[in-house]
């Protein structure tokens, strides 16, 4: 009986540890950026469209103190990004960075590392419950990521990867919504036509 007892508990907080999801297949929301080694940050907005592999960012980047505006257009499933400078209007075409399409949710890979809450706990609407999963996503080199979640929906709170060959990337996310709110989000820019 007690053997019984021990393996229903077991099972049960087994069931209660959270397992990688998928999040969202399209969001819009903001997000930001910190990059130490280029000294740059970046915030804007973002649309996120995982099952057609395409990110369009609007970007406020403030590089040494050196204001930029940029409306970015990655096209994973045609190896291409548009970039425009919204001040000069120069169109600027190549390979997305990184180069593999990289979705925002928890690998199946992922290993569960912790959950915990931001905000005020306790406070209604003013708390996040989330998990924390980390791994190496498969290839030649290996790249170290760590991802912040929501739970239970999975939204992405924070990404981190790193690399010898792309260096160290964190973006962070907030006021995400379901769905893409611009119709025309990947139009591609009339400046790159």
């Amino acid at each position: 009986m007690l053997a019984v007892l021990l393996f229903a508990l077991v099972a049960l907080t087994a069931a209660q540890t959270p397992q990688p999801c998928d999040g969202p297949s399209t969001f819009s929301g903001r997000f930001r950026r910190m990059d130490r080694e280029r000294q740059y940050f970046v915030e804007g907005k973002i649309y996120y469209d995982a099952e057609n592999k395409r990110i369009r960012e609007f970007e406020y980047r403030d590089v040494s103190n050196q204001k930029e505006y940029v409306d970015r257009l990655k096209l994973y499933n045609f190896d291409m990004e548009y970039s425009v400078d919204l001040k000069t209007r120069k169109c600027n075409m190549t390979k997305p960075r990184p180069s593999e399409w990289r979705p925002y949710g928890v690998p199946p890979f992922a290993r569960f590392v912790g959950q915990g809450t931001i905000g005020a706990v306790g406070v209604a609407n003013e708390e996040l419950p989330v998990a924390v999963f980390d791994g190496k996503f498969p290839g030649p080199e290996d790249d170290y990521f760590a991802v912040i979640v929501s739970q239970p929906d999975c939204y992405p709170v924070e990404f981190q990867s790193f690399s010898n060959r792309s260096g160290f990337f964190h973006q962070e996310f907030y006021d995400l919504v379901a769905g893409i709110t611009e119709p025309d989000a990947f139009d591609i820019p009339r400046e790159c036509a």
